[in-house]
């Protein structure tokens, strides 16, 4: 057999065990009744949000003094806001700026926090000592002050205050990859991989970073449903998205204003947040029970 036989068997070996993995890790997931649940509702909203303009044919933009401030009726199954704007198509189109935050700032997390923490728990030593010097820094701040002040440096829209919540993730990202890496780099195959000569960027790309996967894909879908929140304070406080767009934060903050004689409008905008931030919670406990310990070994 030649060695490119040898190595093409060996790259067919790992693919059927990660395939093997992932099907058991589904039907561990699938077995779950309320993680599933939850799911379909958070697929629900995704659709919801993407299809927004064929669900409904108004502007969420578009004023009418007239119609403002009254109750759920045929013509606006949600009522209408102090604008005269209809609460479902804006409740829809809110929906993606709500999704598109969680998605960014908990990009930018990963982004920022898995780099830094692969190095640290695999090479040890002073880059350790570097990175997690770093991360205490950002850690002795409280994360909802931080944002508030980067945002108040950078000036208030959407892009800034995903841009402060993904720094306020970093940590997190950066702990959880350090920790997972530090247990991964003593793994037999990993020795075998260093005896054998593998270079240390093989040894991160082929058996570091795969086996160290599952708990940072629990803490993304924690973190989602933490970043909604937050946006949602920041949108709340006029730091986040900016009129006329809207966010389910900054419907919550503009409903405050007349919660005495139009109830209703904090109670939708509230009720999608709650829901869905509580789905992503549960998605990731399911997840995290779902989860064995899956290691790629070839």
């Amino acid at each position: 057999m030649t060695a490119v036989d040898s190595t093409s068997d060996r790259a067919v070996r790992v693919r059927r065990v990660r395939l093997a993995g992932l099907r058991r890790l589904t039907r561990r997931f699938r077995r779950q009744r309320v993680p599933m649940v939850a799911l379909v509702y958070l697929v629900l909203v995704l659709l919801a949000a993407v299809a927004a303009p064929v669900l409904t044919s108004s502007d969420p933009n578009a004023t009418n003094l007239r119609n403002a401030l009254k109750g759920p009726s045929s013509d606006h199954w949600l009522g209408t806001d102090d604008l005269g704007r209809d609460v479902l198509t804006r409740l829809l189109f809110a929906a993606r700026i709500s999704l598109q935050a969680a998605v960014q700032s908990v990009g930018l997390g990963l982004l920022l926090g898995v780099v830094p923490g692969v190095l640290a728990g695999y090479f040890r030593g002073w880059v350790d000592t570097v990175v997690m010097r770093i991360t205490d820094v950002l850690l002795a701040f409280p994360p909802i002050i931080l944002a508030i002040a980067i945002v108040g440096v950078l000036g208030p829209n959407l892009t800034n205050a995903m841009l402060a919540i993904g720094v306020i993730f970093t940590p997190r990202f950066v702990r959880i990859t350090r920790s997972s890496v530090m247990q991964t780099r003593e793994e037999t195959y990993v020795e075998a991989s260093r005896s054998i000569g593998t270079s240390t960027w093989g040894i991160l790309r082929r058996r570091i970073l795969p086996n160290s996967l599952s708990p940072l894909i629990v803490t993304v879908s924690l973190a989602s449903g933490t970043a909604m929140i937050a946006e949602a304070t920041l949108s709340f406080l006029g730091l986040g998205v900016q009129p006329p767009q809207a966010s389910w934060g900054s419907m919550v903050g503009r409903a405050v204003r007349h919660i005495d004689r139009a109830p209703w409008l904090i109670v939708f905008p509230g009720l999608a947040i709650a829901l869905t931030v509580l789905a992503l919670n549960l998605v990731g406990d399911g997840l995290r029970d779902s989860f064995g310990r899956e290691t790629v070994r070839s």
